[in-house]
Protein backbone atom coordinates (compact mmCIF):
# COMPACT_ATOMS: atom_id res chain seq x y z
CA UNK A 1 0.00 0.00 0.00
CA UNK A 2 1.34 3.44 -0.94
CA UNK A 3 1.48 5.60 2.19
CA UNK A 4 1.44 9.35 1.62
CA UNK A 5 1.64 12.22 4.05
CA UNK A 6 2.30 15.94 3.98
CA UNK A 7 3.03 17.64 0.67
CA UNK A 8 3.34 14.40 -1.31
CA UNK A 9 -0.20 13.51 -0.21
CA UNK A 10 -1.55 16.92 -1.20
CA UNK A 11 0.19 16.84 -4.58
CA UNK A 12 -1.05 13.30 -5.25
CA UNK A 13 -4.65 14.28 -4.45
CA UNK A 14 -4.36 17.37 -6.64
CA UNK A 15 -2.90 15.40 -9.56
CA UNK A 16 -5.70 12.82 -9.38
CA UNK A 17 -8.33 15.54 -9.14
CA UNK A 18 -6.93 17.47 -12.11
CA UNK A 19 -6.69 14.37 -14.30
CA UNK A 20 -10.23 13.20 -13.51
CA UNK A 21 -11.68 16.67 -14.01
CA UNK A 22 -9.73 17.25 -17.22
CA UNK A 23 -10.79 13.94 -18.73
CA UNK A 24 -14.42 13.52 -17.69
CA UNK A 25 -15.46 16.50 -15.56
CA UNK A 26 -18.66 16.12 -13.57
CA UNK A 27 -21.07 13.87 -15.50
CA UNK A 28 -24.36 15.46 -16.55
CA UNK A 29 -26.17 12.30 -15.45
CA UNK A 30 -25.00 12.91 -11.89
CA UNK A 31 -26.24 16.49 -12.01
CA UNK A 32 -29.66 15.27 -13.11
CA UNK A 33 -29.76 12.61 -10.42
CA UNK A 34 -28.18 14.22 -7.35
CA UNK A 35 -27.15 17.74 -8.38
CA UNK A 36 -23.66 19.17 -7.96
CA UNK A 37 -21.75 20.08 -4.75
CA UNK A 38 -21.79 23.76 -5.76
CA UNK A 39 -25.57 23.53 -6.13
CA UNK A 40 -25.79 22.14 -2.59
CA UNK A 41 -23.62 24.96 -1.27
CA UNK A 42 -25.74 27.42 -3.25
CA UNK A 43 -28.92 26.07 -1.65
CA UNK A 44 -27.40 26.65 1.80
CA UNK A 45 -26.40 30.21 0.86
CA UNK A 46 -29.88 30.85 -0.52
CA UNK A 47 -31.44 29.68 2.74
CA UNK A 48 -29.15 31.93 4.77
CA UNK A 49 -29.98 34.85 2.48
CA UNK A 50 -33.71 34.30 2.87
CA UNK A 51 -33.48 33.97 6.65
CA UNK A 52 -30.98 36.67 7.61
CA UNK A 53 -30.94 39.30 4.83
CA UNK A 54 -33.88 41.25 6.23
CA UNK A 55 -34.81 44.42 4.31
CA UNK A 56 -36.25 45.98 7.48
CA UNK A 57 -32.86 45.78 9.24
CA UNK A 58 -30.31 48.59 9.18
CA UNK A 59 -27.28 48.48 6.88
CA UNK A 60 -25.01 47.78 9.86
CA UNK A 61 -27.22 44.92 11.08
CA UNK A 62 -27.38 43.39 7.61
CA UNK A 63 -23.59 43.58 7.24
CA UNK A 64 -23.14 41.88 10.61
CA UNK A 65 -25.69 39.25 9.61
CA UNK A 66 -23.77 38.65 6.39
CA UNK A 67 -20.51 38.18 8.29
CA UNK A 68 -22.19 35.73 10.68
CA UNK A 69 -23.88 33.85 7.82
CA UNK A 70 -20.64 33.38 5.87
CA UNK A 71 -18.59 32.25 8.85
CA UNK A 72 -21.40 30.05 10.10
CA UNK A 73 -21.62 28.39 6.67
CA UNK A 74 -17.85 27.84 6.56
CA UNK A 75 -17.84 26.35 10.06
CA UNK A 76 -20.64 23.97 9.14
CA UNK A 77 -18.87 22.82 5.98
CA UNK A 78 -15.63 22.14 7.88
CA UNK A 79 -17.60 20.10 10.42
CA UNK A 80 -19.10 18.05 7.58
CA UNK A 81 -15.88 17.56 5.59
CA UNK A 82 -13.43 16.68 8.36
CA UNK A 83 -15.05 13.31 9.27
CA UNK A 84 -15.02 12.35 5.59
CA UNK A 85 -11.35 13.28 5.35
CA UNK A 86 -10.46 11.28 8.47
CA UNK A 87 -12.30 8.25 7.09
CA UNK A 88 -10.48 8.45 3.76
CA UNK A 89 -7.09 8.68 5.47
CA UNK A 90 -7.79 5.27 7.01
CA UNK A 91 -8.61 3.56 3.70
CA UNK A 92 -5.97 1.98 1.42
CA UNK A 93 -5.37 4.39 -1.46
CA UNK A 94 -7.81 6.77 0.18
CA UNK A 95 -5.91 9.61 -1.49
CA UNK A 96 -7.31 8.41 -4.82
CA UNK A 97 -10.85 8.62 -3.46
CA UNK A 98 -9.99 12.02 -2.00
CA UNK A 99 -8.84 13.13 -5.45
CA UNK A 100 -12.08 11.84 -6.95
CA UNK A 101 -14.11 13.92 -4.50
CA UNK A 102 -11.89 16.95 -5.08
CA UNK A 103 -12.34 16.68 -8.85
CA UNK A 104 -16.02 17.59 -8.46
CA UNK A 105 -14.99 21.09 -7.33
CA UNK A 106 -12.64 21.82 -10.23
CA UNK A 107 -14.07 23.13 -13.50
CA UNK A 108 -11.51 22.58 -16.24
CA UNK A 109 -13.61 20.31 -18.46
CA UNK A 110 -16.88 22.22 -18.09
CA UNK A 111 -15.15 25.56 -18.68
CA UNK A 112 -13.51 24.30 -21.86
CA UNK A 113 -16.75 22.80 -23.14
CA UNK A 114 -18.83 25.93 -22.47
CA UNK A 115 -16.34 28.27 -24.14
CA UNK A 116 -15.90 25.94 -27.12
CA UNK A 117 -19.69 26.01 -27.51
CA UNK A 118 -19.51 29.79 -28.02
CA UNK A 119 -17.02 29.38 -30.88
CA UNK A 120 -19.25 26.75 -32.46
CA UNK A 121 -22.30 28.98 -31.95
CA UNK A 122 -20.65 31.97 -33.60
CA UNK A 123 -19.78 29.87 -36.62
CA UNK A 124 -23.48 28.99 -36.86
CA UNK A 125 -24.54 32.63 -36.58
CA UNK A 126 -24.71 35.57 -34.20
CA UNK A 127 -27.94 34.39 -32.53
CA UNK A 128 -26.38 31.05 -31.65
CA UNK A 129 -23.23 32.75 -30.42
CA UNK A 130 -25.28 35.03 -28.17
CA UNK A 131 -27.24 32.08 -26.81
CA UNK A 132 -24.07 30.13 -26.01
CA UNK A 133 -22.27 33.06 -24.38
CA UNK A 134 -25.32 33.86 -22.22
CA UNK A 135 -24.63 30.57 -20.44
CA UNK A 136 -21.28 31.79 -19.10
CA UNK A 137 -21.51 35.58 -18.71
CA UNK A 138 -23.98 37.91 -17.03
CA UNK A 139 -23.94 40.74 -19.57
CA UNK A 140 -26.90 41.41 -21.87
CA UNK A 141 -26.37 39.13 -24.90
CA UNK A 142 -28.56 41.22 -27.21
CA UNK A 143 -26.13 44.13 -26.86
CA UNK A 144 -23.22 42.03 -28.17
CA UNK A 145 -22.06 41.92 -31.77
CA UNK A 146 -19.87 39.06 -33.03
CA UNK A 147 -16.64 40.60 -31.74
CA UNK A 148 -18.18 41.32 -28.34
CA UNK A 149 -19.48 37.76 -28.07
CA UNK A 150 -16.00 36.39 -28.85
CA UNK A 151 -14.34 38.79 -26.38
CA UNK A 152 -16.86 37.87 -23.66
CA UNK A 153 -16.09 34.17 -24.14
CA UNK A 154 -12.33 34.75 -23.98
CA UNK A 155 -12.64 36.99 -20.91
CA UNK A 156 -14.79 34.35 -19.18
CA UNK A 157 -12.25 31.67 -20.09
CA UNK A 158 -9.38 33.68 -18.61
CA UNK A 159 -11.18 34.72 -15.41
CA UNK A 160 -12.75 31.33 -14.75
CA UNK A 161 -9.48 29.54 -15.43
CA UNK A 162 -8.25 31.47 -12.40
CA UNK A 163 -11.20 31.12 -10.02
CA UNK A 164 -12.63 27.86 -11.35
CA UNK A 165 -9.44 25.84 -11.84
CA UNK A 166 -6.22 27.35 -10.50
CA UNK A 167 -7.65 28.88 -7.30
CA UNK A 168 -9.42 25.68 -6.15
CA UNK A 169 -6.28 23.70 -7.05
CA UNK A 170 -4.18 26.13 -5.02
CA UNK A 171 -6.40 25.87 -1.95
CA UNK A 172 -6.60 22.09 -2.29
CA UNK A 173 -2.80 22.01 -2.23
CA UNK A 174 -2.58 24.40 0.72
CA UNK A 175 -5.51 23.21 2.83
CA UNK A 176 -6.46 19.79 1.53
CA UNK A 177 -10.08 18.87 0.92
CA UNK A 178 -11.35 21.29 3.62
CA UNK A 179 -9.40 24.14 2.00
CA UNK A 180 -10.93 23.35 -1.37
CA UNK A 181 -14.48 23.17 0.01
CA UNK A 182 -14.05 26.44 1.90
CA UNK A 183 -12.73 28.17 -1.21
CA UNK A 184 -15.65 26.98 -3.35
CA UNK A 185 -18.11 28.07 -0.66
CA UNK A 186 -16.62 31.57 -0.53
CA UNK A 187 -16.52 31.81 -4.33
CA UNK A 188 -20.12 30.61 -4.64
CA UNK A 189 -21.26 33.03 -1.95
CA UNK A 190 -19.60 35.90 -3.80
CA UNK A 191 -21.32 34.95 -7.06
CA UNK A 192 -24.71 34.80 -5.32
CA UNK A 193 -24.66 37.62 -2.78
CA UNK A 194 -21.44 39.57 -3.36
CA UNK A 195 -23.03 42.28 -5.48
CA UNK A 196 -23.31 46.04 -5.02
CA UNK A 197 -27.08 45.97 -5.48
CA UNK A 198 -29.28 47.46 -2.75
CA UNK A 199 -30.19 43.96 -1.54
CA UNK A 200 -26.63 42.69 -1.19
CA UNK A 201 -24.43 45.74 -0.68
CA UNK A 202 -24.37 45.15 3.09
CA UNK A 203 -25.29 41.47 3.49
CA UNK A 204 -22.86 40.34 0.81
CA UNK A 205 -19.94 42.51 1.96
CA UNK A 206 -18.13 39.70 3.81
CA UNK A 207 -18.53 37.26 0.92
CA UNK A 208 -17.18 39.75 -1.61
CA UNK A 209 -14.19 40.79 0.51
CA UNK A 210 -13.28 37.19 1.35
CA UNK A 211 -13.52 36.21 -2.31
CA UNK A 212 -11.15 39.01 -3.28
CA UNK A 213 -8.69 37.77 -0.66
CA UNK A 214 -8.74 34.05 -1.44
CA UNK A 215 -8.49 34.65 -5.21
CA UNK A 216 -5.47 36.95 -4.95
CA UNK A 217 -2.65 34.34 -5.11
CA UNK A 218 -4.22 32.23 -7.85
CA UNK A 219 -5.02 35.19 -10.10
CA UNK A 220 -1.33 36.17 -10.13
CA UNK A 221 -0.29 32.57 -10.70
CA UNK A 222 -2.77 32.24 -13.57
CA UNK A 223 -1.31 35.29 -15.28
CA UNK A 224 2.15 33.76 -15.05
CA UNK A 225 0.93 30.36 -16.29
CA UNK A 226 -0.68 31.96 -19.34
CA UNK A 227 2.54 33.86 -20.11
CA UNK A 228 4.57 30.64 -19.82
CA UNK A 229 2.04 28.85 -22.03
CA UNK A 230 2.42 31.67 -24.57
CA UNK A 231 6.18 31.02 -24.61
CA UNK A 232 5.42 27.46 -25.68
CA UNK A 233 2.96 28.51 -28.39
CA UNK A 234 3.90 29.48 -31.92
CA UNK A 235 1.23 32.16 -32.28
CA UNK A 236 1.28 33.82 -28.86
CA UNK A 237 3.58 36.35 -27.23
CA UNK A 238 4.82 35.89 -23.64
CA UNK A 239 6.43 39.34 -23.70
CA UNK A 240 3.16 41.02 -24.68
CA UNK A 241 1.30 38.97 -22.05
CA UNK A 242 3.60 40.17 -19.26
CA UNK A 243 3.59 43.74 -20.58
CA UNK A 244 -0.23 43.81 -20.57
CA UNK A 245 -0.34 42.44 -17.03
CA UNK A 246 2.16 45.04 -15.83
CA UNK A 247 0.35 47.91 -17.55
CA UNK A 248 -3.33 46.97 -17.30
CA UNK A 249 -4.10 44.41 -14.58
CA UNK A 250 -4.26 47.00 -11.81
CA UNK A 251 -6.71 49.13 -13.80
CA UNK A 252 -9.40 46.43 -13.84
CA UNK A 253 -12.39 47.05 -11.54
CA UNK A 254 -11.73 43.61 -10.02
CA UNK A 255 -8.54 43.25 -7.95
CA UNK A 256 -8.00 39.80 -9.43
CA UNK A 257 -9.69 39.37 -12.83
CA UNK A 258 -7.32 41.79 -14.53
CA UNK A 259 -4.34 39.46 -14.18
CA UNK A 260 -5.60 36.52 -16.27
CA UNK A 261 -7.58 38.75 -18.65
CA UNK A 262 -4.62 41.03 -19.35
CA UNK A 263 -2.28 38.06 -19.80
CA UNK A 264 -4.70 36.42 -22.24
CA UNK A 265 -5.22 39.68 -24.16
CA UNK A 266 -1.52 40.42 -24.47
CA UNK A 267 -0.59 36.87 -25.43
CA UNK A 268 -3.15 36.78 -28.26
CA UNK A 269 -2.78 40.39 -29.44
CA UNK A 270 -6.32 41.31 -28.37
CA UNK A 271 -8.06 44.01 -26.38
CA UNK A 272 -10.42 42.61 -23.75
CA UNK A 273 -12.76 43.90 -21.03
CA UNK A 274 -13.69 47.58 -21.52
CA UNK A 275 -17.26 48.95 -21.18
CA UNK A 276 -19.98 46.30 -20.83
CA UNK A 277 -23.76 46.25 -20.27
CA UNK A 278 -25.34 44.34 -17.36
CA UNK A 279 -29.08 44.53 -16.82
CA UNK A 280 -29.35 47.59 -19.04
CA UNK A 281 -26.61 49.42 -17.10
CA UNK A 282 -23.28 50.19 -18.76
CA UNK A 283 -20.30 49.33 -16.58
CA UNK A 284 -17.20 51.30 -17.46
CA UNK A 285 -14.05 49.25 -17.18
CA UNK A 286 -10.52 49.65 -18.47
CA UNK A 287 -9.34 47.79 -21.53
CA UNK A 288 -6.92 44.91 -20.99
CA UNK A 289 -4.28 44.70 -23.71
CA UNK A 290 -3.61 47.08 -26.59
CA UNK A 291 -4.34 44.76 -29.51
CA UNK A 292 -7.35 44.51 -31.80
CA UNK A 293 -10.88 44.46 -30.32
CA UNK A 294 -12.39 42.60 -33.29
CA UNK A 295 -12.14 39.08 -31.88
CA UNK A 296 -13.49 36.09 -33.80
CA UNK A 297 -14.34 32.44 -33.28
CA UNK A 298 -10.77 31.65 -34.35
CA UNK A 299 -9.52 33.79 -31.46
CA UNK A 300 -11.66 31.75 -29.09
CA UNK A 301 -9.97 28.64 -30.48
CA UNK A 302 -6.55 30.21 -29.88
CA UNK A 303 -7.54 31.19 -26.33
CA UNK A 304 -8.71 27.65 -25.64
CA UNK A 305 -5.40 26.26 -26.89
CA UNK A 306 -3.43 28.68 -24.69
CA UNK A 307 -5.64 27.86 -21.70
CA UNK A 308 -5.13 24.13 -22.26
CA UNK A 309 -1.36 24.53 -22.45
CA UNK A 310 -1.39 26.50 -19.19
CA UNK A 311 -3.47 23.75 -17.55
CA UNK A 312 -1.04 21.09 -18.78
CA UNK A 313 1.85 23.10 -17.34
CA UNK A 314 0.08 23.24 -13.96
CA UNK A 315 -0.61 19.50 -14.11
CA UNK A 316 3.00 18.73 -15.08
CA UNK A 317 4.29 20.84 -12.18
CA UNK A 318 1.96 19.01 -9.79
CA UNK A 319 2.97 15.58 -11.05
CA UNK A 320 6.69 16.46 -10.99
CA UNK A 321 6.40 17.72 -7.42
CA UNK A 322 4.62 14.54 -6.38
CA UNK A 323 7.22 12.34 -8.08
CA UNK A 324 10.10 14.27 -6.50
CA UNK A 325 8.72 14.19 -2.95
CA UNK A 326 7.76 10.52 -3.20
CA UNK A 327 11.25 9.57 -4.39
CA UNK A 328 10.36 8.97 -8.01
CA UNK A 329 12.73 11.69 -9.29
Amino acid sequence: MMVLSGWDHSLAVLAVAMIIDGLVGYPAALIRRIGHPVMWIGALIGALDSRFNRPDWSEAARRLAGVAAVFGMLSLLVALVLPVLVSLRGVPFGWVLEGLLASTLLAQRSLRDHVAAVAAGLRAGLAEGRRAVSMIVGRDPETLDQSAVARAAIESLAENFSDGVIAPAFWLLVGGLPGLVLYKAINTADSMIGHLSPRYRAFGWAAARLDDLVNLPASRLTGVLLAVAAALSADASPEAALAAVWRDAGRHRSPNAGWPEAAMAGALGLRLAGPRVYGGITVEDAWMGDGRPDATAADIDAALELHHRAWLIALAMTAAGWAYLSGGL
